[in-house]
């Protein structure tokens, strides 16, 4: 049975995350933005993280805010409730809104934003993704064929794993070995046409009786992460 009542300190619930994680205290420290110096005094209990990044280190790590807080409440983060937290004087408040919990998809390298490049399907790494968008992995574009839907070069790109998107969806498309992220339009004849965002580029037609290239739908793109420039 669960209570209202604290049963360990933040430094205490950090700390057993901490070494609960696969990662140095190094690499959470930069994954959560701040300092090796501010991780490790959050850990010794010299310093205490401000409300917004108690959140968004709950939201990290998957865990309820106030299980971090050192209540007799379950761990586990199961739905983006509202965070609850307790201000200096030690009074509980609500309405703040936390952060997406975000859960890691692999980075399977560069997705033409222009002329088709060849795809080539290596895991260059991890980025972490909106559990909500429900994606399955992640690519980087390359080009500026899709400026007017705001995806820029070297935006990252989420995409939802599916074979078939809706007339009008932006999708990574595969036109025999060779990998690109259009706005697909489904036209008479089975034909399809693949337009970009930009219009300087001209749309890709496929299909008809001499087509010989071969398409596939790779996935939906449900989200994309910019730098701000």
């Amino acid at each position: 049975m669960h209570t209202n009542k604290k049963t360990a300190t933040f430094r205490e619930r950090l700390t057993e995350l901490c070494i609960e994680s696969p990662y140095s205290d190094t690499e959470l420290a930069a994954k959560l933005k701040v300092s090796k110096q501010t991780l490790s005094a959050w850990k010794s209990g010299t310093r205490s993280p401000k409300e917004n990044t108690i959140i968004a280190i709950a939201q990290y790590f998957g865990v309820t805010v106030q299980w971090l807080m050192g209540f007799d409440v379950p761990k586990k983060n199961e739905a983006l409730d509202f965070a609850l937290l307790l201000d200096s004087s030690g009074s509980m408040y609500t309405n703040l809104e936390p952060l997406p919990i975000t859960h890691r998809v692999p980075l399977l390298g560069t997705i033409a934003c222009g002329d088709p490049i060849t795809a080539e399907e290596n895991i260059e790494g991890y980025v972490d993704a909106p559990v909500e968008k429900k994606c399955h992995f992640a690519l980087r574009c390359k080009g500026d064929s899709m400026i007017n839907a705001r995806i820029m070069d070297g935006d990252i790109v989420f995409i939802r794993q599916q074979d078939t998107v809706n007339d009008g969806e932006i999708a990574a498309v595969l036109i025999d070995d060779e990998a690109t992220l259009k706005r697909v339009h489904f036209l008479p004849q089975g034909m399809l046409m693949l337009q970009a965002e930009n219009p300087k580029y001209q749309p890709i037609i496929i299909g008809g009786d001499d087509e010989t290239r071969n398409v596939r739908i790779l996935g939906k793109a449900v989200a994309f992460q910019s730098d701000i420039r």
